[in-house]
């Protein structure tokens, strides 16, 4: 058959099973949206307002599904609008294609109007990326590119296609996609029993699950794992959702701003499982803060085996397939006395109970809990809401919490609630930011309104940067150098000019009616919710301090109060 550059595209697409696209369209895409008009029976192009938000939408819809996201973008400055989401994704191993436009062959090199290097500019955070020169190399490029993406640790692919490349014409044939088989080759057997034979002997072991888990769909394997040992279990930031949060096991998550349980039984273990995690500055980067256990390392990725954390063993491959190997290979446990110690440091409380008339952040969470329980897809920005969401949320399936951990990416929860969306259109999709992230991609509100997704908006609005502000408040002695807001944006009204609902919550009897009647409508919803600026996240970790001095709400009272003494 045929086919112009561009229509091979869009049916090398639709070979992969795309149905959804989010992108903008500018003079170096014409021809793709020529075709995209022409297939729009077949597959859906959502119109961001700005690229940044078509990656991270592309993004949220990969973390959500377990499918690639797409996402397209003219040459120039629609091709660096994506870099951020491009960079978010790499950074938290999503599958993506990222597909720009490009002047034409002869303009290359030439400083053309809107000429950029987009292959150059994201060479270090894509797994692999092409400039299409030749018509008829496209479609192979194209099933390699969605081959790459998928294939052991996923990631970001870009493809970078020049204008005349799309416009010229070539012979295309169907060909049925190839998946990715899963990795197997390091999976050796004297791995394996060395690996059981230190879970075998070990009294104390704790298992720290990351992302890998999830990106692996190994949750059943993991389940099976903790209940034959009988071990605690914490997850990293990414791996939330990977082991149900209501079991009596697991802990909450781990590091910087994980629970006092779970950061003390890694350093009270005598064996650490860490599976399908990289190890993050975040977590726990220094090897002598936890010297008393043994660790062992379960990944994909032979580049993440003894980066960060010098190991005692390891198994390279799929975890699926290694704890399938693994488990039979391990003997059953109850680890009475340590199980009675987590139970302890479980119940020792970060913040300090009390009654507050005023609306806190674990109110908020306390009230999703009850009228969702855990039944929806949260997405989140990045600062104090962020940590308080994965806190006190009780996230019970996998590819239900959306954060963006790596890069830290304020403005990634709008985007990637309109993903989410895409891709479970008969799912609640609830997105949590706050007044400063909120600020930074708002114009999606648009995008949520234009398809009618009933998307709902909670902005923990404290009128601060919060997360900034609270290190200020640690460690720069309260100078709150440009973390104040004090913008007096109205939400409420914000969000009616856009076509949304709005409310706003100031006190705790309003949240509940509020919260049943934002889900019952079924249109796009955002809630205001005032909380104080001062509210901070507990636990927390200096930086650069062993995951054991773990600071607490009391402790931070206490100091105050002896500093008031002297």
């Amino acid at each position: 058959m045929l086919l112009n550059g561009a229509e091979i595209l869009i049916n090398c697409l639709l070979e992969q099973g795309v149905d959804t696209i989010f992108g903008y369209p500018g003079g170096a895409v014409l021809n793709i949206y020529d075709a995209l008009y022409k297939y729009q029976d077949k597959i859906t192009h959502v119109l961001t307002c700005h690229e940044q938000g078509a990656a991270h939408a592309a993004d949220g819809y990969a973390r959500s599904s377990g499918k690639v996201g797409v996402c397209l973008a003219t040459s120039g400055p629609g091709a660096t609008n994506l870099v951020t989401g491009i960079a978010t994704a790499y950074m938290d191993s999503i599958p993506l294609v990222a597909i720009t436009g490009n002047v034409t062959m002869p303009l290359l090199g030439k400083d053309s109007f809107q000429e950029v290097d987009i292959s150059g500019i994201t060479m270090p955070i894509t797994k692999h990326n092409y400039m299409v020169k030749d018509i008829n190399k496209l479609p192979d490029i194209i099933r390699e590119a969605f081959y790459i993406a998928k294939e052991g640790r996923p990631g970001p692919v870009l493809i970078d296609i020049p204008k005349d490349i799309t416009g010229q014409t070539a012979i295309y044939e169907h060909q049925e996609p190839v998946e990715p088989k899963r990795k197997n080759k390091y999976i050796t057997r004297e791995a394996l029993e060395k690996v059981a034979k230190l879970i075998n002997q070990s009294e104390r072991p704790f298992i720290f699950a990351g992302g890998g888990v999830i990106a692996s769909s190994s949750e059943n394997e993991l389940k099976q794992l903790v209940n034959k040992i009988n071990a605690p279990i914490t997850t990293s930031l990414m791996g939330i959702g990977a082991y149900d949060s209501n079991d009596n096991l697991y802990t909450g998550m781990i590091g910087m701003h994980g629970t006092k349980a779970s950061n003390l039984l890694a350093t009270k273990c005598d064996l650490l499982i860490a599976i399908g995690t990289r190890f993050s500055d975040r977590v726990l980067s220094d090897r002598e803060h936890i010297e008393n256990a043994k660790i062992v390392h379960i990944d994909v990725d032979p580049a993440e085996i003894n980066k960060n954390i010098k190991v005692d063993s390891y198994i390279i491959g799929d975890i699926k397939l290694v704890l399938s190997k693994l488990i039979p290979l391990i003997n059953e446990k109850n680890n009475l006395e340590w199980l009675d110690t987590m139970s302890f440091l479980k119940k020792q409380k970060a913040i300090v109970d009390r009654q507050e008339e005023a609306l806190t952040p674990q109110f908020l969470f306390q009230k999703l809990n009850e009228i969702t329980n855990g039944n929806l897809i949260m997405t989140t920005d990045v600062g104090q809401h962020q940590m308080w969401a994965a806190l006190y949320y009780n996230f019970k399936y996998p590819r239900t919490y959306i954060s963006s951990g790596g890069l830290g990416t304020m403005g990634y929860g709008l985007g990637a609630a309109i993903g989410s969306q895409f891709a479970n259109k008969d799912k609640l999709v609830v997105d949590i930011s706050g007044d400063g992230s909120f600020g930074m991609n708002c114009n999606e509100l648009a995008t949520i309104v234009s398809n009618k997704l009933p998307i709902v908006i909670i902005v923990m609005n404290n009128n601060s940067l919060g997360m900034v502000r609270q290190w200020q408040n640690f460690f720069y002695e309260e100078r709150y150098s440009h973390t104040t807001l004090n913008r007096e944006t109205n939400f409420v009204k914000l969000a009616e000019a856009y076509g949304l609902k709005g409310y706003r919550v100031e006190y705790k009897e309003e949240l509940d009616g509020v919260l049943r009647e934002a889900i019952g409508c079924k249109r796009p919803v955002l809630i205001d919710y005032i909380i104080n600026e001062d509210k901070k996240v507990f636990p927390m970790v200096a930086p650069g301090e062993p995951i054991s001095k773990v600071i607490c709400e009391k402790d931070i009272m206490e100091l105050a109060s002896a500093n008031v003494s002297e």
